[in-house]
């Protein structure tokens, strides 16, 4: 994990407005370690659509759809203004999925992209909602002529762990105002299944995926 590390590092330096909070993370996160269970009734309505041009996630904040040419400029705006709040309020955060094997190809995003993702703890995104869901963020980027605004919105549905929640395995994401492209968020969870055949610290999403943290 040192690359996404050091991309963090080096986009801390974007220009973000944000100031540091008075508490940081790390002093509330020992109330929020802890086994969290499925809460409530699976759901049957879908809370995140998945991308679609100029339908869902574009009606909701802009006009019209952007140009091919100018969708990857704005996504990297985007993973910028995300990792820089996460890193100013303390919250863990890796870069994962198709975003993360770009980065391993080219330490870019890949051209045909046209969303990001993200995972979180599952300490974090309870630590999110709770804290920071529907908060708006506005940065000066540079080589950006006018401020951009973000939004960190939280799927209410992240209280319910279950993976047979397949309709909201996205449990939060971070969105760009302007253009309504956005970064998929998903939180990690303890694998119980995994962990009750012996392997300890075994992780997985509510899509089943399954992971180990390697040291």
């Amino acid at each position: 994990m040192r690359f996404i590390l050091l991309i963090q590092v080096g986009l801390i330096c974007a220009g973000s407005t944000l100031a540091r909070p008075g508490t940081d993370f790390m002093s509330v996160r020992p109330s929020l370690a802890k086994n969290y269970e499925s809460q409530g009734a699976i759901p049957t309505e879908k809370y995140f659509r998945e991308y679609q041009p100029a339908i869902e996630s574009l009606r909701r904040f802009a006009n019209d759809t952007l140009p091919d040419n100018e969708v990857t400029p704005h996504l990297s705006a985007l993973i910028q203004s995300y990792l820089s709040t996460m890193s100013s309020i303390g919250a863990e955060t890796w870069i994962m999925h198709g975003t993360l094997l770009a980065w391993r190809w080219n330490q870019k995003i890949f051209p045909w992209d046209n969303d990001l993702d993200v995972q979180i703890s599952e300490p974090t995104i309870h630590f999110l909602a709770e804290y920071y869901n529907m908060t708006e963020h506005e940065f000066d980027l540079p080589h950006v002529s006018e401020s951009r605004r973000y939004l960190l919105e939280i799927n209410p549905n992240y209280v319910v762990s279950s993976s047979q929640d397949r309709l909201n395995v996205i449990d939060g994401r971070w969105i760009d105002k302007y253009s309504g492209l956005f970064i998929d968020i998903t939180a990690v969870r303890r694998d119980d299944e995994q962990r009750n055949k012996g392997h300890q610290g075994a992780l997985m999403c509510k899509d089943k995926h399954r992971y180990d943290i390697c040291p």
